[in-house]
């Protein structure tokens, strides 16, 4: 791979886009950056242009992208809203593949999820699944990283287990709490993307960590780490729900969904697979542990502030 090609990544100043744009300055290439957030802080300054993701101008984002060998694509939303939607978000990344194709580029690195089926009734698990398939069948080499839940400094799931923990009297668990995830660090995640934009082949990974927590296994694990050890029981999903959506109105976020609590009860953030990161949560939470958790992470609070560096709100 030659240090002289340009590499472009969607979500650049967000979270694990911007762990690897890092990378791949780091190894000298030449970075752009498409973003729905010109105004927000550029932490590469000159080093990398950026450019708008102009999905309703496919003319003006096959410009963008002409030059370009390896596209790393981590756009997605989380969840639907008045503004944005799954169904929206699954239209945007078909241009944006379409757009990649016809400016040329090689070679494409799709963040997915775990478990993604076009059977599935949940919008995030099945919408995935149809994007895998369209890449699949686009022409364009490719790699496909599934993760199943990322951390690091600027990740909402781990922070907010903290948040929770440092501030309730008690953590209420949905069920037994006996359904498995598999975290992977952000930058893991980074580095195995760099690594495969220079495949050959066309893959599809597994892209957890190396450690396996149930859920309420991973509320111990933290509670421990940040010396908040507190009573945790076992609630009904839609309790758990309505009391998300109380906290959620306090806060102004959406602080879980249906969609979410579902997809943890049924084990869609376990894989029976290797590890392919190396980094353990454990020791980074240790590290860690007088900052976790103590600001909430605010997904909307993101999406209202575009001028806003990721961090916790």
């Amino acid at each position: 791979m030659s240090k002289h090609e340009t590499h472009a990544v969607t979500g650049g100043f967000g979270y694990s886009g911007k762990y690897i744009a890092q990378r791949l300055l780091n190894k000298g290439h030449k970075v752009i950056i498409l973003t729905n957030s010109l105004h927000r802080r550029n932490p590469f300054g000159h080093k990398v242009k950026t450019y708008p993701f102009n999905f309703n101008k496919p003319e003006q984002l096959m410009d963008s992208l002409k030059g370009v060998r390896v596209l790393y694509n981590t756009y997605w939303v989380r969840f639907n809203r008045k503004t944005f939607s799954f169904a929206s978000a699954v239209q945007n990344t078909i241009t944006l593949f379409k757009s990649a194709k016809e400016a040329g580029v090689e070679r494409i690195l799709h963040i997915s999820i775990t478990n993604p089926s076009e059977k599935s009734h949940l919008e995030y698990f099945n919408s995935k699944a149809k994007l895998e398939k369209i890449l699949k069948e686009s022409g364009l080499r490719y790699s496909i990283l599934r993760p199943a839940v990322l951390f690091g400094k600027e990740d909402i799931l781990i922070n907010n287990i903290a948040w929770t923990l440092r501030r309730l009297p008690v953590f209420g668990v949905f069920g037994d709490g006996q359904y498995r995830l598999q975290p992977i660090y952000v930058d893991d995640l980074a580095k195995l993307a760099v690594e495969k934009s220079d495949s050959k082949e066309n893959t599809v990974i597994n892209a957890i960590g190396p450690e396996t927590f149930t859920y309420k296994g991973l509320v111990e694990e933290i509670s421990k780490i940040i010396g908040k050890k507190k009573p945790i029981i076992s609630i009904s999903p839609m309790l758990g729900y309505i009391v998300g959506s109380i906290i959620g109105k306090v806060i102004n976020d959406v602080l879980i969904t249906r969609e979410e609590i579902e997809g943890l009860m049924t084990d869609l953030l376990y894989v029976d697979a290797p590890p392919a990161g190396k980094t353990k949560l454990t020791d980074w939470a240790r590290k860690h542990a007088k900052s976790l958790g103590k600001y909430y992470t605010s997904e909307l609070a993101r999406r209202r502030n575009r001028s806003r560096e990721y961090f916790a709100y």
